[in-house]
């Protein structure tokens, strides 16, 4: 080996860590500046009550969780980032309520097809075919994830990926 190609291997090694370290930048820079987007208008405080219609045909107020600490999560059949994310809210909902809002994915047998397929509690789905109730709550992008504290005001909101165990964390804080 001469000593030229000896040196140029940290040389390319600095480079590619750098190449790296640039790309991270650049996506985190875009996470900051679409972040506010995703966020909308999103309401803050007391959280918008609502009267909607499980998919199994129960009448659900979001007043009726009034003393407990709800996951309210908006998300859609059409959401790539929320169908990766189905499991991690199904987890939650062994141990807290959730209600979760199909908005703007209709109410017939697609939607039903899409619950079972993925294994998710029909009892829990709340629809929103229209996105009046997403509209309502401010999000520009689903998935949305709102924590209801048992006053029920709005403690913490999520506009995209959660995991379960942050959702569990932020659902724990919510009811101390």
């Amino acid at each position: 080996m001469t000593k030229k190609q000896h040196t140029d291997a940290p040389v390319r090694g600095q480079r590619k860590w750098l190449g790296n370290l640039l790309w991270i930048l650049v996506f985190l820079g875009l996470f900051l500046l679409l972040r506010p987007f995703m966020q909308g208008d999103v309401v803050e405080g007391q959280a918008p009550d609502f009267t909607a219609t499980t998919l199994q045909g129960e009448t659900v107020r979001l007043s009726d969780f009034h003393g407990q600490t709800v996951l309210v999560h908006f998300w859609a059949t059409w959401c790539p980032i929320c169908e990766f994310e189905v499991n991690a809210i199904e987890r939650v909902a062994e141990d807290w309520p959730v209600l979760n809002v199909a908005t703007q994915s209709g109410a017939g047998s697609e939607l039903t097809d899409y619950v079972q397929t993925h294994n998710m509690n029909a009892a829990n789905v709340v629809l929103d075919p229209d996105g009046r109730l997403f509209q309502r709550y401010g999000a520009k992008a689903v998935p949305a994830t709102f924590v209801v504290n048992p006053a029920g005001e709005i403690e913490f909101v999520e506009v995209g990926y959660s995991t379960s165990w942050g959702l569990r964390a932020r659902l724990w804080w919510a009811s101390q």
